[in-house]
């Protein structure tokens, strides 16, 4: 007779920063922990000498979610992350190389396109030329392109947290999040453990038995969730889940990461990322309060390493000389199984796509919330580990397409990185399918299964057409009877992002008085 499963009573955590300590405090929030002798106890335990791979962070909107899930009001994130917004991300040099006739960059922007309750939909009259000539498609659908480039912020001073007119996201720095989170889970009813993990045990049926560590003992639970970043300690060596290595799609490999001193400390911030295609890759510049994170990331294959150097250094200026760069070996992959037995991978143990689109945090906010929803108090476990490791894995194709897409689209012939990305073998099938229909067609909300995608059908759209893709859609006036009305918006859009800019203070401004506001709290 089969012996009935012990219920999940206590949660390990093996492993700090981000991925960790967001998750315990997700779990602590939602489970209760420590609420009673009842609740699910949750334990964190993280060794001194490892320390996070953060270099400085970029997020997509739905961390405002989380944080206010979790219990971090707005500007004590702010102040205590040296945290900025991000609107969206500037991408220049991907459609064709620096120099060369036509746009030198588009906006991928976190606002969705405009449309009034009963309006028409604006992105197929965009392709028929409804909008004024030369304007594309994010700047005639929304206001926050006209925002973002004159170095505004999305929200008013007085906007309720995580509230504003325009949708955003953050930059931050990810060190002093990991910080803040480890601060506010213990104060939810994580114990935390200071440990160096020696050695995993296994128990008779190959599941998790035991943690060793050199400090603290034996330590044990029901349920472990390895956040030990690309170590993947348990779920990896331990557990020995194969790793899906992707570079045959997704070239970039290596990073170089600098932290850039302002000239002036009342210089502009831009409240967007600003993605520069280089000869093997691309540059990242992230605006923070006090500094800025740059840093080139590129392809083994394509360059080396003192090249990439010479292609930062370039980038940033004479504000390089006498910084040293951080270097960062890239596994881009992921396990198609997150959920083996009592183990459940989250953040780098799990996958890691490049940071192009920032969806790091973002996958790690789907892991704790799916751990936190599906969790399995019962203890059995077989049923939840299927439904997370399914929604896991579609989570994980999609965001490699919406990634790839943003490569395999360039006009740039100018060196075999770019050539390399548009060569049909490395695209995947599924996203060569969708191509295909968006040849005589928009993508369209139809083509998505919400509860699978990170990135919603208008960032599809925003890429694609920033890119440049050529759409010869099937239109007459019987499918598109209401060009006048398409018209009289995007006009209205133009008209109301100049009052924006008069409403919405500047980003550096608008940074401060939420540092204002925060120390006023604190004290």
């Amino acid at each position: 007779m089969k012996s009935m499963p012990t219920p999940v009573k206590s949660v390990l955590i093996v492993g700090g920063g981000t991925a960790g300590w967001l998750t315990a405090a997700f779990l602590a929030r939602t489970l209760g922990a420590g609420a009673d002798d009842n609740s699910v106890r949750i334990t964190l335990v993280e060794s001194k000498e490892i320390g996070i791979i953060g270099v400085g962070e970029g997020t997509f909107p739905s961390i405002r979610g989380t944080l206010a899930a979790i219990g971090i009001d707005e500007a004590r994130f702010i102040r205590e992350c040296h945290a900025t917004f991000k609107q969206g991300i500037k991408f220049t040099d991907w459609v064709r190389p620096p120099g060369a006739p036509g746009n030198d960059h588009y906006f991928h922007p976190f606002s969705l396109p405009s449309q009034r309750p009963g309006g028409p939909e604006l992105l197929p009259y965009w392709l028929q030329g409804a909008a004024a000539p030369g304007v594309g498609f994010a700047a005639a659908a929304t206001m926050q392109k006209r925002v973002a480039d004159a170095a505004h912020g999305p929200k008013r001073y007085n906007d309720a947290d995580f509230m504003g007119p325009l949708n955003y996201a953050y930059h931050f720095d990810a060190g002093k999040f990991a910080a803040l989170l480890s601060t506010h889970a213990q104060s939810l009813g994580v114990r935390h453990v200071l440990a160096t993990v020696e050695r995993v045990e296994l128990d008779q049926q190959g599941a998790i038995g035991a943690v060793h560590t050199r400090e603290a003992g034996v330590l044990t639970a029901d349920l472990y969730i390895d956040c030990t970043g690309f170590r993947a300690a348990l779920i990896g060596d331990a557990l020995g889940t194969p790793f899906r290595n992707i570079n045959d799609t997704l070239f970039v490999d290596r990073a170089l990461a600098m932290q850039v001193p302002y000239e002036t400390a009342d210089t502009p911030i831009p409240s967007y990322t600003i993605a520069t295609a280089h000869e093997a890759g691309w540059t990242w510049d992230i605006g923070l309060h006090q500094r800025r994170g740059i840093g080139y990331v590129y392809s083994s294959r394509h360059t080396d390493d003192t090249r990439a150097e010479q292609v930062l250094r370039q980038y940033i200026g004479p504000a390089s000389d006498g910084l040293n760069p951080r270097q960062l070996k890239l596994n881009v992959g992921y396990r198609e199984q997150h959920w083996v037995k009592n183990c459940v991978a989250v953040g780098l143990s799990g996958g890691f796509l490049e940071p192009l689109e920032s969806s790091g945090i973002g996958l790690i906010e789907t892991a704790a919330y799916l751990v936190s929803y599906l969790f399995p108090h019962n203890g059995d476990l077989a049923p939840v580990a299927k439904v997370y490791n399914e929604m896991m894995k579609a989570r994980y194709e999609r965001i490699v397409d919406f990634v790839k897409l943003h490569y395999c689209l360039t006009q740039r012939k100018d060196n075999a990185f770019w050539t390399d990305n548009t060569d049909p073998a490395s695209i995947p099938e599924s996203l060569r399918d969708k191509l295909s229909m968006w040849r005589t067609r928009a993508p369209h909300r139809m083509d998505f299964v919400v509860d699978l995608e990170m990135y919603p059908p208008s960032s599809w759209q925003y890429v694609l057409y920033g890119m440049e893709y050529p759409t010869a859609q099937y239109a007459n006036a019987r499918t598109l009877p209401r060009v006048d009305e398409a018209r009289k918006e995007f006009q209205m859009i133009e008209q109301m992002s100049h009052r924006a800019l008069a409403d919405l203070p500047t980003h550096r401004a608008l940074v401060e008085h939420f540092l204002q506001r925060g120390e006023r709290k604190s004290a």
